[in-house]
């Protein structure tokens, strides 16, 4: 009887020295300046110096090169140690430090996936697997120490007072064309979050 080992999907394998990185950053410029929908594999393998096969020998579709040039970019770092001590403190750290709200780079490399989310399966899929997943996790941290802190009331919807945050300032900078400064994230911080963490009964 033949035993046939269990696996699981096949690593595609990596490309050697700092080309790879070389890739990566390509990606992310021409998400940031053209938009996911315009990018093509053509452009970065030219703006990457590389071959198209070389590119297709590592990521097998445009959706999984762009997650992965993302996730892994200098400019949209997962945040890391995000813990001074309050709610708020927590997230000023979050939305104003590198990687942030503030932040070229993330907002314009989101604002280059915006149109295409919504409507091409492997690219959501991706992102939110391995974009969206590990920040989320940090954020989930964050008002999970509140909670125990006392800071959140106990009647308090949490899961959608996290996401308000990140709610307002994307309707502000890609709906109403209101760059995310650090002001209008203390405003949302100061009179939209923290209210609402209290609850109706600390009114």
């Amino acid at each position: 009887m033949t035993e046939v080992a269990e696996a699981g999907p096949r690593q595609r394998p990596r490309i050697e020295g700092g080309r790879e990185e070389e890739i990566l950053d390509a990606c992310v410029d021409i998400v940031a300046e053209l938009g996911y929908d315009r990018l093509t594999m053509d452009a970065v393998a030219t703006a990457a110096k590389a071959s198209k096969a070389t590119l297709y020998r590592r990521w097998s579709t445009k959706a999984e090169l762009v997650v992965d040039a993302i996730s892994r970019a200098k400019g949209c770092p997962v945040p890391d140690g995000v813990d001074t001590g309050s709610l708020r403190g927590d997230l000023i750290a979050l939305a104003c430090d590198e990687g942030g709200f503030t932040d070229e780079m993330p907002m314009s490399v989101t604002a280059g996936l915006l149109t295409a989310l919504h409507r091409d399966d492997d690219l959501q899929r991706a992102f939110q697997e391995r974009f969206l997943k590990p920040r989320l996790a940090v954020v989930s941290q964050v008002y999970e120490r509140a909670v125990e802190r006392g800071e959140i009331g106990a009647d308090v919807d949490v899961e959608l007072l996290a996401s308000t945050l990140p709610a307002v300032i994307i309707h502000h900078a890609f709906v109403l064309g209101v760059e995310p400064t650090e002001d209008l994230i203390l405003r949302v911080i100061d009179h939209v979050i923290l209210p609402a963490a209290r609850g109706p009964q600390a009114s």
